[in-house]
């Protein structure tokens, strides 16, 4: 029988309650020897049966490099995982709608997306790094988790799809000529409304000191620690959220106030 350290096995039963919106036992708790290089192995698998069955990957979302939440999920390094053609949905005039049925306890978060015009390398500074970036995004992020109650270390979520539901990309701004595009992401003020009151706000240094910081950390740490998941040119890149992650129920409606004027703010309708 297979045991959750058994990359095939978890990989098969994840992908079941991702497809049914389910909830399942946690892989540490069946496990105590469950570790990062364990839910590595499984994240790996799991990125080769949604190949197999026809995703295509289109980027990554980095997920935990809001500091101000690391307490509050248990969870004290970010994590990583694949955006899939599937789960990409753009909103070109800042509109979105969305069912959450195949949502598994899902969350909102606002982020800050790139698109990258060719590969980065590890080791470039901010300024060659956003040499490699083509355009900037405001996003949400629907995270969601097939573990009861939002209740895991980080091992689990690295396993558990890195947590990523869907990723809304609102209209794409070109940072060619935005050269104090770092300084000014860092300093950007965003507001999350939920039907109308404003449930949090939050600035963009929260994100590991600013959203291109972020990126840049995520790719040095990619190049060590999963090389084998390589960043391409056309890759987009969602850099974390700037509040915590708010529950979403059926027939809200969610909306964005941006200090940024050349950032479009957001709006998302939720569903059954």
């Amino acid at each position: 029988m297979n045991t959750p350290a058994q990359p095939a096995g978890l990989a098969q039963r994840l992908l079941q309650a991702l497809d049914a919106a389910s909830l399942m036992p946690l892989p540490s708790l069946a496990d105590p020897a469950f570790d990062l290089a364990a839910a590595r192995r499984v994240a790996e698998e799991l990125r080769r049966l949604r190949i197999a069955r026809g995703e295509r990957p289109v980027g990554y979302k980095i997920g935990f490099t809001n500091r101000g939440i690391w307490q509050r999920y248990g969870v004290h390094a970010p994590i990583w995982g694949p955006v899939w053609d599937s789960t990409l949905q753009s909103a070109p005039d800042g509109q979105a709608r969305v069912s959450l049925a195949a949502f598994s306890q899902p969350r909102l978060e606002p982020e800050i997306v790139f698109g990258f015009a060719r590969a980065p390398r590890a080791g470039m500074g901010l300024a060659e790094l956003q040499g490699c970036v083509e355009w900037v995004a405001h996003g949400f992020e629907i995270v969601h988790t097939h573990f009861e109650g939002w209740r895991f270390v980080v091992a689990d979520t690295v396993a558990d799809f890195a947590l990523h539901g869907r990723l809304i990309v609102g209209p794409r701004v070109p940072v060619r000529d935005w050269p104090t595009l770092a300084e000014d992401l860092a300093a950007l003020r965003l507001e999350l409304h939920g039907d109308g009151v404003l449930r949090e706000s939050g600035q963009g240094a929260i994100v590991l000191d600013g959203p291109l910081h972020a990126l840049r950390l995520w790719v040095d740490a990619m190049a060590k620690q999963t090389p084998q998941w390589t960043i391409r040119g056309g890759d987009l890149v969602t850099t974390g959220t700037i509040t915590d992650a708010w529950p979403l129920l059926p027939g809200q409606t969610w909306h964005t106030v941006l200090s940024e004027a050349r950032l479009a703010p957001l709006q998302l309708q939720t569903s059954a």
